[in-house]
């Protein structure tokens, strides 16, 4: 009876590891969203009267840098190996069941790290800029962008269609 209680618990913890594998995010990561131009909550002065075009002008006030981390995604292969390296390491520890339950515990564990050390390795900054423009005719404009280009805080801009341009 020892005979098959080994195996049958391997067997066991390595369904269950390759199930932890299954559930996890494979997903491709949202790419990150910016708008060409919002209210970002200011209140905003409406475009100049005479002027139908919906051209502004105004300075920029403020260039903030946005950052965040975006989540790896991960293919399963480092759960595949950590549960391997994991269930090698377990089988080295104790006798008889204990051994069996060490083996368990190794294959688990280590499909669990090595899924987690797969995503932390994918994972990569995520970065853009919130600029805003202080209007001439009073306000405020907000513009989330990828990159601020060669705009300065002071720069006066023309804000036209969603479109920020030095002047």
């Amino acid at each position: 009876m020892l005979r098959f209680t080994r195996p049958f618990a391997i067997t066991g913890a390595v369904v269950l590891a390759a199930s932890l594998a299954a559930c996890g995010h494979n997903g491709a990561a949202p790419a990150p969203q910016y708008s060409g131009g919002y209210s970002g909550g200011y209140q905003t002065a409406p475009a100049y009267p005479n002027n139908p075009s919906g051209t502004e002008f105004g300075r920029v006030s403020n260039i903030e840098v946005l950052q965040g981390r975006s989540q790896g995604q991960t293919s399963g292969a480092g759960a595949v190996i950590g549960a391997v390296v994991g269930g090698v390491l377990g089988n080295q520890i104790g006798k008889g069941s204990g051994r069996a339950a060490a083996t368990g515990v190794g294959i688990v564990g280590g499909a669990v790290a090595g899924n987690a050390i797969e995503g932390r390795n994918n994972s990569q900054e995520v970065q853009g800029y919130r600029l805003s423009v202080q209007l001439d005719q009073g306000g405020y404009r907000v513009y989330d962008v990828s990159t601020p280009g060669d705009l300065r805080i002071g720069d006066r801009v023309r804000l036209y269609n969603g479109q920020i341009s030095r002047v």
